[in-house]
Protein backbone atom coordinates (compact mmCIF):
# COMPACT_ATOMS: atom_id res chain seq x y z
CA UNK A 1 0.00 0.00 0.00
CA UNK A 2 2.83 2.40 0.84
CA UNK A 3 4.41 1.69 -2.52
CA UNK A 4 1.11 2.44 -4.30
CA UNK A 5 0.69 5.74 -2.40
CA UNK A 6 4.23 6.81 -3.23
CA UNK A 7 3.60 6.00 -6.91
CA UNK A 8 0.35 7.99 -6.92
CA UNK A 9 2.07 10.94 -5.26
CA UNK A 10 4.82 10.95 -7.86
CA UNK A 11 2.25 10.82 -10.68
CA UNK A 12 0.24 13.68 -9.17
CA UNK A 13 3.34 15.85 -8.71
CA UNK A 14 4.47 15.15 -12.27
CA UNK A 15 1.02 15.97 -13.59
CA UNK A 16 0.95 19.27 -11.70
CA UNK A 17 4.45 20.13 -12.99
CA UNK A 18 3.47 19.47 -16.60
CA UNK A 19 0.28 21.50 -16.20
CA UNK A 20 2.24 24.41 -14.69
CA UNK A 21 4.78 24.32 -17.52
CA UNK A 22 2.01 24.35 -20.11
CA UNK A 23 0.04 27.16 -18.48
CA UNK A 24 -0.46 30.21 -20.70
CA UNK A 25 1.43 33.33 -19.55
CA UNK A 26 -0.49 36.19 -18.02
CA UNK A 27 -1.93 38.63 -20.58
CA UNK A 28 0.24 41.58 -21.53
CA UNK A 29 -0.42 44.48 -19.17
CA UNK A 30 -0.88 48.05 -20.42
CA UNK A 31 0.65 51.17 -18.89
CA UNK A 32 0.54 54.72 -20.24
CA UNK A 33 2.95 57.62 -20.05
CA UNK A 34 1.56 60.89 -18.72
CA UNK A 35 4.15 63.19 -20.29
CA UNK A 36 2.18 66.41 -20.19
CA UNK A 37 3.49 69.08 -17.85
CA UNK A 38 0.29 71.12 -17.90
CA UNK A 39 -2.54 69.32 -16.12
CA UNK A 40 -5.48 70.59 -18.14
CA UNK A 41 -9.11 69.57 -17.59
CA UNK A 42 -8.83 67.36 -20.68
CA UNK A 43 -5.83 65.53 -19.21
CA UNK A 44 -7.59 65.00 -15.90
CA UNK A 45 -10.68 63.64 -17.66
CA UNK A 46 -8.63 61.31 -19.86
CA UNK A 47 -6.73 59.95 -16.88
CA UNK A 48 -9.77 59.22 -14.73
CA UNK A 49 -11.86 57.81 -17.60
CA UNK A 50 -9.03 55.50 -18.77
CA UNK A 51 -8.10 54.01 -15.41
CA UNK A 52 -9.85 50.77 -16.30
CA UNK A 53 -7.37 50.17 -19.13
CA UNK A 54 -4.05 50.53 -17.38
CA UNK A 55 -2.00 48.78 -14.74
CA UNK A 56 0.13 51.85 -13.87
CA UNK A 57 0.53 55.46 -14.88
CA UNK A 58 4.11 56.43 -15.76
CA UNK A 59 4.20 60.10 -14.87
CA UNK A 60 6.95 62.57 -15.79
CA UNK A 61 7.94 64.22 -12.49
CA UNK A 62 11.39 65.72 -13.16
CA UNK A 63 14.03 66.35 -15.80
CA UNK A 64 17.75 67.02 -15.86
CA UNK A 65 18.19 69.23 -18.92
CA UNK A 66 21.15 69.40 -21.32
CA UNK A 67 22.86 71.95 -19.05
CA UNK A 68 22.50 69.77 -15.96
CA UNK A 69 19.73 71.86 -14.38
CA UNK A 70 17.22 69.73 -12.44
CA UNK A 71 13.55 70.66 -12.95
CA UNK A 72 10.80 69.21 -10.77
CA UNK A 73 7.22 69.17 -12.09
CA UNK A 74 3.95 69.14 -10.17
CA UNK A 75 1.56 66.36 -11.26
CA UNK A 76 -2.00 66.53 -10.00
CA UNK A 77 -1.71 64.03 -7.16
CA UNK A 78 -5.41 64.28 -6.32
CA UNK A 79 -6.44 63.25 -9.85
CA UNK A 80 -3.88 60.44 -9.82
CA UNK A 81 -5.28 59.21 -6.50
CA UNK A 82 -8.85 59.47 -7.82
CA UNK A 83 -7.95 57.26 -10.77
CA UNK A 84 -7.10 54.46 -8.34
CA UNK A 85 -4.04 53.32 -10.30
CA UNK A 86 -0.46 53.17 -8.96
CA UNK A 87 2.14 55.62 -10.26
CA UNK A 88 5.61 54.98 -11.67
CA UNK A 89 7.59 58.19 -11.29
CA UNK A 90 9.60 59.02 -14.42
CA UNK A 91 12.72 61.16 -14.34
CA UNK A 92 14.08 62.19 -17.74
CA UNK A 93 17.77 62.89 -18.24
CA UNK A 94 18.46 64.77 -21.47
CA UNK A 95 20.50 62.55 -23.76
CA UNK A 96 22.60 65.58 -24.75
CA UNK A 97 23.85 65.94 -21.18
CA UNK A 98 27.46 64.90 -21.73
CA UNK A 99 28.45 64.34 -18.10
CA UNK A 100 26.99 64.70 -14.62
CA UNK A 101 27.79 63.97 -10.99
CA UNK A 102 26.27 60.48 -10.60
CA UNK A 103 26.21 60.56 -6.80
CA UNK A 104 24.62 64.01 -6.58
CA UNK A 105 21.96 63.27 -9.19
CA UNK A 106 21.19 59.89 -7.64
CA UNK A 107 20.70 61.53 -4.24
CA UNK A 108 18.37 64.16 -5.69
CA UNK A 109 16.24 61.61 -7.53
CA UNK A 110 16.03 59.31 -4.51
CA UNK A 111 14.88 62.20 -2.31
CA UNK A 112 12.16 63.01 -4.82
CA UNK A 113 10.98 59.38 -5.07
CA UNK A 114 10.95 58.63 -1.35
CA UNK A 115 9.09 61.88 -0.68
CA UNK A 116 5.95 60.70 -2.44
CA UNK A 117 3.02 59.38 -0.35
CA UNK A 118 3.67 55.86 0.93
CA UNK A 119 1.86 53.14 -0.95
CA UNK A 120 1.21 55.26 -4.07
CA UNK A 121 4.54 54.74 -5.82
CA UNK A 122 4.81 51.55 -7.87
CA UNK A 123 8.32 52.34 -9.05
CA UNK A 124 10.82 54.83 -10.42
CA UNK A 125 11.83 54.97 -14.08
CA UNK A 126 14.88 56.68 -15.54
CA UNK A 127 14.48 57.86 -19.14
CA UNK A 128 17.99 58.55 -20.43
CA UNK A 129 18.57 58.32 -24.18
CA UNK A 130 22.32 58.39 -23.82
CA UNK A 131 24.78 57.62 -26.62
CA UNK A 132 25.82 53.96 -26.74
CA UNK A 133 29.38 54.90 -25.77
CA UNK A 134 28.10 56.20 -22.42
CA UNK A 135 26.44 52.96 -21.32
CA UNK A 136 29.22 52.14 -18.80
CA UNK A 137 28.82 55.59 -17.22
CA UNK A 138 25.04 55.10 -17.19
CA UNK A 139 25.50 51.76 -15.43
CA UNK A 140 27.67 53.44 -12.79
CA UNK A 141 24.91 55.99 -12.21
CA UNK A 142 22.27 53.26 -11.79
CA UNK A 143 24.54 51.43 -9.37
CA UNK A 144 24.71 54.62 -7.29
CA UNK A 145 20.94 55.14 -7.45
CA UNK A 146 19.70 51.59 -6.81
CA UNK A 147 20.58 51.30 -3.06
CA UNK A 148 19.15 54.75 -2.32
CA UNK A 149 15.64 53.71 -3.43
CA UNK A 150 15.04 51.12 -0.74
CA UNK A 151 12.08 48.95 -1.73
CA UNK A 152 11.02 51.14 -4.68
CA UNK A 153 11.43 49.12 -7.93
CA UNK A 154 13.70 50.67 -10.56
CA UNK A 155 13.10 50.60 -14.32
CA UNK A 156 14.81 52.24 -17.26
CA UNK A 157 13.92 52.99 -20.86
CA UNK A 158 16.16 51.40 -23.51
CA UNK A 159 16.99 52.28 -27.10
CA UNK A 160 17.28 49.82 -30.00
CA UNK A 161 20.62 51.43 -30.90
CA UNK A 162 22.06 49.94 -27.70
CA UNK A 163 21.38 46.35 -28.79
CA UNK A 164 24.70 45.94 -30.58
CA UNK A 165 26.72 47.07 -27.54
CA UNK A 166 28.74 44.64 -25.43
CA UNK A 167 27.88 46.86 -22.44
CA UNK A 168 24.11 46.36 -22.70
CA UNK A 169 23.80 43.13 -20.69
CA UNK A 170 25.60 44.64 -17.71
CA UNK A 171 23.39 47.71 -17.83
CA UNK A 172 20.14 45.69 -17.96
CA UNK A 173 21.21 43.62 -14.97
CA UNK A 174 20.93 46.66 -12.67
CA UNK A 175 17.25 47.76 -12.84
CA UNK A 176 14.30 45.52 -11.94
CA UNK A 177 12.84 45.91 -15.44
CA UNK A 178 13.27 47.88 -18.65
CA UNK A 179 11.09 49.46 -21.32
CA UNK A 180 12.28 49.12 -24.92
CA UNK A 181 11.31 52.10 -27.07
CA UNK A 182 10.56 50.94 -30.61
CA UNK A 183 9.11 54.17 -32.02
CA UNK A 184 11.46 56.83 -33.30
CA UNK A 185 12.14 59.29 -36.09
CA UNK A 186 15.03 57.92 -38.17
CA UNK A 187 14.47 59.14 -41.74
CA UNK A 188 11.55 60.42 -43.84
CA UNK A 189 11.24 57.03 -45.53
CA UNK A 190 11.34 55.02 -42.29
CA UNK A 191 8.30 56.65 -40.73
CA UNK A 192 7.50 56.72 -37.03
CA UNK A 193 6.87 53.01 -36.46
CA UNK A 194 7.80 50.03 -38.62
CA UNK A 195 6.26 46.80 -37.25
CA UNK A 196 8.77 44.50 -38.96
CA UNK A 197 11.75 46.46 -37.62
CA UNK A 198 10.18 46.76 -34.18
CA UNK A 199 9.56 43.01 -34.08
CA UNK A 200 13.23 42.33 -34.81
CA UNK A 201 14.31 44.78 -32.11
CA UNK A 202 12.06 43.13 -29.51
CA UNK A 203 13.40 39.66 -30.31
CA UNK A 204 17.01 40.82 -30.17
CA UNK A 205 16.49 42.77 -26.95
CA UNK A 206 15.00 39.68 -25.25
CA UNK A 207 18.32 37.88 -25.69
CA UNK A 208 20.16 40.58 -23.70
CA UNK A 209 18.08 40.77 -20.54
CA UNK A 210 17.23 38.27 -17.80
CA UNK A 211 14.78 40.69 -16.22
CA UNK A 212 11.15 41.43 -17.20
CA UNK A 213 10.74 44.04 -19.90
CA UNK A 214 8.01 46.04 -21.63
CA UNK A 215 7.69 47.64 -25.05
CA UNK A 216 6.87 51.32 -25.51
CA UNK A 217 4.49 51.96 -28.43
CA UNK A 218 3.25 55.25 -29.94
CA UNK A 219 -0.21 56.81 -29.96
CA UNK A 220 0.81 59.97 -31.79
CA UNK A 221 2.01 61.60 -34.98
CA UNK A 222 4.88 64.00 -35.63
CA UNK A 223 5.74 66.71 -38.11
CA UNK A 224 9.40 66.25 -38.98
CA UNK A 225 11.80 68.49 -40.92
CA UNK A 226 15.19 67.59 -42.40
CA UNK A 227 18.02 69.72 -43.73
CA UNK A 228 19.23 69.42 -47.32
CA UNK A 229 22.02 67.06 -46.23
CA UNK A 230 19.49 64.65 -44.69
CA UNK A 231 20.22 65.58 -41.06
CA UNK A 232 17.28 66.01 -38.71
CA UNK A 233 16.23 69.65 -38.29
CA UNK A 234 13.26 69.46 -35.92
CA UNK A 235 10.53 67.20 -34.59
CA UNK A 236 7.17 68.51 -33.41
CA UNK A 237 4.97 65.94 -31.71
CA UNK A 238 2.58 67.96 -29.57
CA UNK A 239 1.53 70.95 -31.68
CA UNK A 240 0.10 71.30 -35.14
CA UNK A 241 2.47 73.87 -36.58
CA UNK A 242 6.19 73.72 -37.32
CA UNK A 243 8.41 75.82 -39.53
CA UNK A 244 9.30 73.50 -42.38
CA UNK A 245 12.89 72.72 -43.32
CA UNK A 246 14.14 71.68 -46.72
CA UNK A 247 12.21 68.43 -46.34
CA UNK A 248 9.24 67.90 -44.05
CA UNK A 249 6.70 65.16 -43.54
CA UNK A 250 3.86 64.15 -41.28
CA UNK A 251 4.67 60.79 -39.68
CA UNK A 252 1.85 58.85 -38.06
CA UNK A 253 1.49 55.65 -36.07
CA UNK A 254 -1.61 54.04 -37.61
CA UNK A 255 -3.92 52.49 -34.97
CA UNK A 256 -4.67 49.35 -37.00
CA UNK A 257 -0.95 48.71 -37.46
CA UNK A 258 -0.34 49.01 -33.71
CA UNK A 259 -3.32 46.79 -32.90
CA UNK A 260 -1.93 44.07 -35.17
CA UNK A 261 1.51 44.45 -33.60
CA UNK A 262 0.20 44.07 -30.04
CA UNK A 263 -1.72 40.94 -31.05
CA UNK A 264 1.45 39.60 -32.63
CA UNK A 265 3.42 40.22 -29.41
CA UNK A 266 0.75 38.44 -27.37
CA UNK A 267 0.64 35.42 -29.70
CA UNK A 268 4.39 35.09 -30.20
CA UNK A 269 5.74 36.52 -26.98
CA UNK A 270 9.51 36.70 -26.48
CA UNK A 271 10.91 35.48 -23.16
CA UNK A 272 10.59 38.14 -20.48
CA UNK A 273 8.07 40.41 -22.23
CA UNK A 274 5.34 41.30 -19.73
CA UNK A 275 3.59 44.38 -21.06
CA UNK A 276 3.13 47.44 -23.26
CA UNK A 277 3.60 51.08 -22.31
CA UNK A 278 1.80 53.63 -24.48
CA UNK A 279 3.36 56.97 -25.29
CA UNK A 280 1.41 59.02 -24.59
CA UNK A 281 -2.01 59.15 -22.89
CA UNK A 282 -4.32 60.75 -25.51
CA UNK A 283 -6.41 63.75 -24.49
CA UNK A 284 -9.06 65.84 -26.21
CA UNK A 285 -6.69 68.81 -26.54
CA UNK A 286 -3.75 66.81 -27.94
CA UNK A 287 -4.02 67.42 -31.68
CA UNK A 288 -1.27 64.97 -32.58
CA UNK A 289 -2.39 61.96 -30.56
CA UNK A 290 -5.08 59.41 -31.36
CA UNK A 291 -8.53 60.05 -29.99
CA UNK A 292 -9.18 58.49 -26.60
CA UNK A 293 -11.79 56.19 -28.17
CA UNK A 294 -9.27 54.93 -30.72
CA UNK A 295 -6.68 54.17 -28.03
CA UNK A 296 -9.29 52.34 -25.97
CA UNK A 297 -10.11 50.23 -29.02
CA UNK A 298 -6.46 49.29 -29.58
CA UNK A 299 -5.93 48.35 -25.93
CA UNK A 300 -9.19 46.39 -25.85
CA UNK A 301 -8.14 44.54 -29.02
CA UNK A 302 -10.88 45.73 -31.37
CA UNK A 303 -11.16 48.71 -33.71
CA UNK A 304 -14.18 49.75 -35.71
CA UNK A 305 -12.02 50.25 -38.81
CA UNK A 306 -13.48 50.64 -42.27
CA UNK A 307 -11.60 51.40 -45.49
CA UNK A 308 -11.26 55.05 -46.34
CA UNK A 309 -13.43 56.17 -49.25
CA UNK A 310 -12.12 58.56 -51.90
CA UNK A 311 -14.66 60.14 -54.22
CA UNK A 312 -14.92 62.94 -56.75
CA UNK A 313 -17.47 65.54 -55.70
CA UNK A 314 -18.89 67.67 -58.55
CA UNK A 315 -18.38 71.39 -58.28
CA UNK A 316 -21.12 73.95 -57.85
CA UNK A 317 -21.34 74.68 -61.59
CA UNK A 318 -21.02 72.65 -64.78
CA UNK A 319 -17.53 73.96 -65.58
CA UNK A 320 -16.21 73.78 -61.98
CA UNK A 321 -13.57 71.14 -61.14
CA UNK A 322 -14.28 68.11 -58.98
CA UNK A 323 -13.17 68.09 -55.36
CA UNK A 324 -11.22 64.98 -54.32
CA UNK A 325 -12.80 63.97 -51.02
CA UNK A 326 -11.57 61.45 -48.42
CA UNK A 327 -14.11 60.00 -45.97
CA UNK A 328 -13.40 58.12 -42.74
CA UNK A 329 -16.79 56.77 -41.66
CA UNK A 330 -15.46 54.50 -38.90
CA UNK A 331 -15.30 55.01 -35.14
CA UNK A 332 -11.47 54.94 -35.24
CA UNK A 333 -8.80 57.34 -36.43
CA UNK A 334 -6.92 56.34 -39.58
CA UNK A 335 -3.75 57.15 -41.46
CA UNK A 336 -4.37 59.26 -44.58
CA UNK A 337 -3.95 57.57 -47.97
CA UNK A 338 -0.35 57.58 -49.14
CA UNK A 339 -1.41 57.95 -52.76
CA UNK A 340 -4.58 58.46 -54.79
CA UNK A 341 -4.48 57.58 -58.49
CA UNK A 342 -6.71 59.83 -60.59
CA UNK A 343 -8.68 58.46 -63.58
CA UNK A 344 -7.05 58.54 -67.01
CA UNK A 345 -9.88 60.82 -68.19
CA UNK A 346 -8.63 63.58 -65.87
CA UNK A 347 -6.01 65.94 -67.28
CA UNK A 348 -5.63 68.86 -64.84
CA UNK A 349 -5.40 68.59 -61.04
CA UNK A 350 -3.64 69.79 -57.89
CA UNK A 351 -3.34 68.70 -54.29
CA UNK A 352 -4.16 70.60 -51.11
CA UNK A 353 -3.98 70.03 -47.34
CA UNK A 354 -0.78 67.99 -47.36
CA UNK A 355 -1.07 66.47 -50.85
CA UNK A 356 0.90 67.32 -54.00
CA UNK A 357 0.35 66.42 -57.63
CA UNK A 358 2.64 63.91 -59.32
CA UNK A 359 2.65 62.90 -62.97
CA UNK A 360 3.48 59.24 -63.62
CA UNK A 361 3.76 58.56 -67.35
CA UNK A 362 0.37 59.61 -68.71
CA UNK A 363 -1.47 59.43 -65.35
CA UNK A 364 -1.92 61.82 -62.44
CA UNK A 365 -1.60 61.01 -58.74
CA UNK A 366 -2.09 62.87 -55.48
CA UNK A 367 0.82 62.03 -53.15
CA UNK A 368 0.73 62.52 -49.37
CA UNK A 369 3.56 64.85 -48.36
CA UNK A 370 2.37 66.45 -45.11
CA UNK A 371 -1.09 64.89 -44.96
CA UNK A 372 -2.78 64.89 -41.57
CA UNK A 373 -4.35 61.80 -39.96
CA UNK A 374 -8.06 61.23 -40.51
CA UNK A 375 -9.99 61.35 -37.23
CA UNK A 376 -13.11 59.24 -36.89
CA UNK A 377 -16.16 60.54 -38.80
CA UNK A 378 -14.09 63.03 -40.81
CA UNK A 379 -14.53 64.19 -44.41
CA UNK A 380 -11.75 66.20 -46.01
CA UNK A 381 -10.80 67.59 -49.41
CA UNK A 382 -7.28 66.71 -50.54
CA UNK A 383 -7.31 68.27 -54.02
CA UNK A 384 -9.22 69.22 -57.15
CA UNK A 385 -9.32 67.77 -60.65
CA UNK A 386 -10.85 68.44 -64.07
CA UNK A 387 -12.18 65.33 -65.80
CA UNK A 388 -14.18 64.40 -68.86
CA UNK A 389 -17.85 63.50 -68.63
CA UNK A 390 -18.50 59.94 -67.49
CA UNK A 391 -15.46 59.72 -65.22
CA UNK A 392 -16.01 57.25 -62.30
CA UNK A 393 -16.60 59.13 -59.07
CA UNK A 394 -15.13 56.48 -56.73
CA UNK A 395 -11.33 56.19 -56.59
CA UNK A 396 -8.97 53.64 -55.06
CA UNK A 397 -6.76 54.99 -52.24
CA UNK A 398 -3.36 53.39 -51.63
CA UNK A 399 -2.77 52.93 -47.86
CA UNK A 400 0.22 54.32 -46.03
CA UNK A 401 3.26 52.07 -45.85
CA UNK A 402 3.68 49.72 -42.88
CA UNK A 403 2.27 46.24 -43.15
CA UNK A 404 1.16 44.78 -39.83
CA UNK A 405 3.25 41.87 -38.54
CA UNK A 406 1.37 38.55 -38.66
Amino acid sequence: MAHVLRTLSIVMIATMFVAACGRAPAPLSHDAYVWQRQWTPALREALVSSADLVRDWRVLVAQADRDGQFHVFAPDTQTLARSGRPVVLVVRIDGRLAAFDAQALAARIATLATGWPAGRVAGLEIDYDCPTARLPAYAAFLAALRPRLGAIPLSITALPTWIGSSDLDALLALPDESVLQVHAVQAPQAGLFDPAVADRWVDEFATHTRKPFRVALPTYGSRVSWNDDGSLLAVESEQAALAAGATSAELYAAPDTLLAFVKHLANDRPRGLIGVVWFRLPTADDSRAWSLATWRGVVAGHLDSRPLMVTLQPGSSADAPFDVMVDNASESDAAPPARVALPASCDVADGIDGYRLQRRDASLELIAANARPMPAHTRRSIGWVRCKAGTPLTLLPIPAQGTPVS
